[in-house]
């Protein structure tokens, strides 16, 4: 099959994101299909030279082909600017390839636009990569937004309890299809031993979009603020943060550019780290959603046990030994010691929770069978 993957890797040039899209891009290509990479937000994009929202593309253009191109994608997309000229791949070959798309993949918002060529293409699935917050906002009724998301045959989202009786979270009417992210595990497997004994993660304190719920993660991690202080465990979190806060109550933050400006500064940062410990924003808590992190599952790939809050997510993946659940100070505090007490098995079960779970041939044929209804 031909497929258009439409992601916001120049909107948010950070080395996550970027890796969300890429082993989308890569996965699928290893199946046999042919891939384009597209990015039509009409949002400017975050320039971190200038440490701001600027007109000019030329850094997010720059970033795109920087991470596609090492794995031979170079020639494989283009960029939409705000203005509507196109960068990378030309308007016209864009098109020319959309004529003869069978999968249209729009993750997490990486097109606004119905553009005719895009509405052409005959199967065209949204990803929702942000659950509770995307269903409240199409909620709320404002007429394009939902009609944006009825232009889809197929909605998929990683709230594996998005429209279940276990999430109370509104669903307006759409059936939404729970998936994952698929992670091209070869490229995070690592022979080698932590060089960090530091439970670690990379984390948004406190995000701009949908400011009108009281939904992230700060709130949720002032309930394990004094964590480091219940255990002999030591922590270094990336994080935007109030790091003045953070280091006073022991967690040790560096700022989380230094570690995500590109694919391998992450990828380095998750391999050298001990292990991830993870709070989730609070909506994904407070609803139940059964969200999972795509981080926490790049940690699992390299071989990094996990102990991450749990948002409903283990009643439909395994916890207890390399991936572990918590929900309260004392249950943090257990996992902490567990995972030191025997790293080796730990270490050991991750890997083989990340293969059994979300290896991207697993996960991008479920993903294309639910679409196509195979």
């Amino acid at each position: 099959m031909r497929i258009v993957v439409a992601g916001i890797v120049a909107r948010y040039p950070f080395g996550g994101v970027t890796w969300c899209s890429l082993m989308y891009l890569l996965g699928l290509r290893g199946l046999g299909h042919e891939v384009l990479y597209i990015e039509d937000t009409g949002e400017c994009v975050y320039d971190p030279e200038r440490d701001e929202i600027t007109i000019d593309p030329a850094y997010g253009t720059r970033y795109i082909h920087a991470a596609l191109e090492p794995f031979g994608l170079g020639d494989r997309w283009s960029f939409v600017n705000y203005d509507g000229s196109y960068h990378g791949l030309s308007k016209e070959s864009v098109r020319a390839f959309c004529a003869d798309a069978d999968l249209f993949i729009n993750l997490s918002g990486g097109s606004w636009f119905w553009r005719d060529e895009y509405a052409a293409i005959p199967m065209r699935v949204f990803i929702d990569s942000d659950p509770v917050f995307t269903q409240l906002a199409i909620a709320k009724g404002e007429p394009w937004y939902v009609d944006f998301f009825h232009g889809f045959d197929r909605l998929f989202t990683f709230g594996t309890n998005i429209g279940t009786d276990r999430c109370d979270v509104p669903t307006s009417g759409l059936d939404w299809h729970p998936t994952r992210q698929p992670v091209t595990t070869e490229l995070w497997q690592t022979s080698e031993s932590p060089l960090r004994d530091r439970f670690t993660t990379v984390m948004t304190w406190k995000t701009e979009s949908f400011q009108d719920v009281d939904g992230n993660k700060d709130r949720e991690f002032f309930r394990f603020i004094d964590l480091p202080s219940r255990t002999p465990a030591r922590f270094a979190l990336a994080v935007n943060g109030p790091m003045e806060l953070l280091a006073a109550h022991g967690w040790s933050p560096i700022e989380a550019m230094g570690v995500s400006r590109s694919l391998w500064d992450y990828r380095d940062f998750i391999q050298e780290s001990k292990a991830e410990f993870g709070v989730a924003k609070h909506a994904y808590v407070s609803r139940r959603s059964g969200w999972f992190s795509d981080r926490t599952e790049c940690y699992l790939a390299a071989g990094r046990p996990a102990l991450v809050q749990d948002t409903g997510w283990s009643e439909h993946l395994p916890s207890g030994t390399g991936l572990l659940a918590f929900s309260t100070l004392e249950e943090a505090v257990d996992g902490l010691r567990r995972i030191d007490c025997d790293y080796a098995l730990h270490a050991r079960r991750a890997s083989e929770i990340a293969r059994e779970f979300f290896d991207a041939p697993l996960v991008l044929t479920q993903l294309l069978g639910e679409a196509f209804g195979r």
